[in-house]
């Protein structure tokens, strides 16, 4: 009997992997995403300034590029490392699959980050000490390096979405898997929100400025081009919604929390009414309210968008065939991989995990409760809190805290064995796995406190 090639597994009490890894890619995203916009920004400020002689705009433009050295490189540097840590232990096998996809993809995209890094630096300290026309072209240069890291990611990031039909599947071709159907759609959406940022953030430094003719040129300029980007969002967004698969709708039509829709519309709606305040009066600016106004898109705009992104994928973690939990779900011939559900629902999660403690391989009474365990960390951790208090879909609170195996067990039987519902994996556990689960998430609804140890209370035994 083979075992699985599964990881440890990664779990943070409360707010769960998942959170650890939302929380960190959306500051890493506002500050990459910035970047990128402010680097089309400042192409079109430079050209601005040396058509119509106006070589005051690079000042803006040296005090913006100082400011993203902080806010995009040093955040980013944090943040970006960050990423690629809780997302490897939290999703070792996603990660694993996507290298093995896009090694060559990744490799290209650091050369060009590398690039935009060396040309950020080169920007901001080579302003007045290299002729105009050459530092013009070392600007364009930054914009057109910082534009491939975006459609490089992109292409890795729409494939964790889908692949967009099954000519991947049949070919394991790196350039099926990169022009997927939802790589443009997103790209384009990204670049959008990218003008926003870059204006938002960008007024930042305009509150700054004291000449205030000067201040109001660049201010309206930023703001039209934030605008830009913002009428753009709408209609870019049905169109994303359209290259979403199948299941991705159902979540999106009928799971998504209520709210996640009114933040995005009134954060539109708010991102309009300070871009236009910036053009009207960019003299009553000051700038903690340009900061607050930057906090704002972070928490109320980027933030539900990321959340529901991730959401919007569901079971799945990379390509539709790697679940959330790391169980391989489907045959992909072109790449060798097997699925490994009918090797669970014959042998057992336990029994074929490489790191499940030999003393819990085989359930018994005694050890059923803890054997409950590690089955919910293995099999549900990655999307769900196992604790009742939890803040990432709290466990026991999707069973309506109920405290009676029998009534847990009865959707452990029917729609999670068979993957009938399109939002969850199929986890076809084995009768004793089944019974251990359901045993404690019925404890779990009755646990006061953390799951990092499991009590001795027993469940309702009905």
């Amino acid at each position: 009997m083979e075992s699985l090639g599964m990881y440890p597994t990664w779990y943070v009490p409360y707010i769960g992997s998942g959170w650890v890894m939302g929380i960190t890619g959306t500051i890493h995203i506002l500050a990459s995403h910035t970047s990128i916009g402010a680097s089309f920004l400042f192409a079109l400020l430079e050209t601005k300034a040396y058509r119509e002689n106006k070589p005051w705009l690079l000042d803006y433009i040296r005090r913006y590029g100082v400011f993203l050295l902080v806010f995009s490189y040093i955040w980013g540097s944090v943040t970006g490392p960050g990423i690629w840590y809780s997302t490897t232990v939290a999703s070792p096998r996603g990660i694993s699959g996507l290298i093995h996809n896009f090694v060559w993809v990744w490799a290209t995209e650091w050369v060009f980050f590398v690039t935009e890094v060396i040309g950020v630096y080169a920007l901001v300290y080579t302003i007045g000490k290299i002729d105009a026309k050459t530092h013009l072209k070392l600007t364009w240069l930054f914009a057109i390096a910082s534009l491939e890291t975006l459609l490089l990611i992109i292409g890795i990031l729409s494939f964790m979405m889908w692949p967009g039909g099954e000519r991947w599947y049949r070919t394991g071709s790196v350039l099926d898997a990169f022009y997927n159907l939802n790589i443009f759609a997103q790209m384009s959406m990204r670049a959008a929100f990218m003008c926003v940022a870059a204006a938002v953030v960008g007024s930042i430094v305009v509150a700054g400025v004291r000449e205030k003719e000067r201040r109001t040129e660049i201010a309206r300029f930023i703001a039209k081009m934030g605008f830009v980007g913002l009428a753009a969002l709408v209609p870019l967004f049905f169109w994303y919604v359209q290259t979403l698969p199948p299941t991705a709708k159902i979540i999106l039509a009928a799971r998504l929390p209520a709210h996640t829709s009114e933040f995005l519309i009134g954060m539109l709606g708010v991102t309009a009414l300070y871009l236009a305040w910036l053009a009207w009066k960019p003299s009553w600016l000051p700038s903690p309210v340009a900061a607050l106004m930057t906090l704002l898109l972070l928490l109320f705009g980027l933030w539900p968008e990321e959340r529901s992104r991730e959401s919007l994928r569901k079971p799945y973690v990379a390509g539709q065939y790697i679940y959330g939990n790391q169980v391989i779900s489907r045959d992909v011939p072109g790449k060798g991989i097997r699925a490994e559900l009918p090797a669970i629902q014959e042998h057992g999660l336990l029994a074929l995990h490489p790191f499940v403690p030999v003393a819990l391989k085989e359930i018994t009474p005694q050890n059923r409760l803890e054997a409950g365990r590690v089955i919910a960390a293995i099999a549900c951790a990655n999307c769900h809190s196992l604790e009742k208090t939890g803040l990432l879909r709290p466990l026991p609170a999707k069973f309506g805290g109920t405290t009676d195996p029998q009534v847990v067990r009865a959707f452990l039987d029917g729609p999670l064995y068979t993957g009938a519902i399109p939002y969850m994996p199929a986890i076809p556990l084995s009768e004793k796995e089944r019974e251990a689960l359901a045993y404690f998430i019925a404890h779990a609804s009755e646990a006061p406190t953390s799951l990092s140890a499991v009590g001795a209370k027993s469940p309702n035994p009905r």
